[in-house]
């Protein structure tokens, strides 16, 4: 069963500003967290730029399996092996195996995003 707290947090993350370029390529500069000088306003914000970026995580995951399962897929004329896809995305091919079937899970319906 599905972490109530977690879930409730998936549904409410920070949002996540792109920087300026120039604010990005100072390796100092992090969504203005180093202009903070209150350590309770810090901790708050840094802590909800942490929980945006997990639940951000975890979706660009869940949208690699479903992508991975539709490259797997047997009745794509182009179909790729799981050694293919664990190619593409940098993965061993375990790893490819996994994502294929959490995929697969996700676009039946059998499993829930976030859990």
């Amino acid at each position: 069963m599905a972490d109530p707290e977690r879930s409730e947090r998936r549904l409410r993350p920070a949002p996540l500003l792109f920087e300026p370029s120039e604010a990005a390529a100072d390796p100092e500069h992090f969504f203005a967290l180093e202009s903070i000088e209150d350590p309770a306003e810090l901790l708050a914000r840094a802590t909800e730029l942490a929980l945006a970026f997990r639940a951000a995580t975890d979706r660009a995951v869940e949208f690699q399996a479903v992508a991975a399962a539709q490259l797997a897929d047997p009745r794509r004329f182009d179909r790729l092996t799981t050694a293919a896809i664990a190619e593409r995305a940098e993965w061993t091919e375990d790893y490819a195996k996994k994502m294929v079937e959490f995929g697969r899970g996700l676009l039946a319906g059998d499993v829930q995003p976030g859990q």
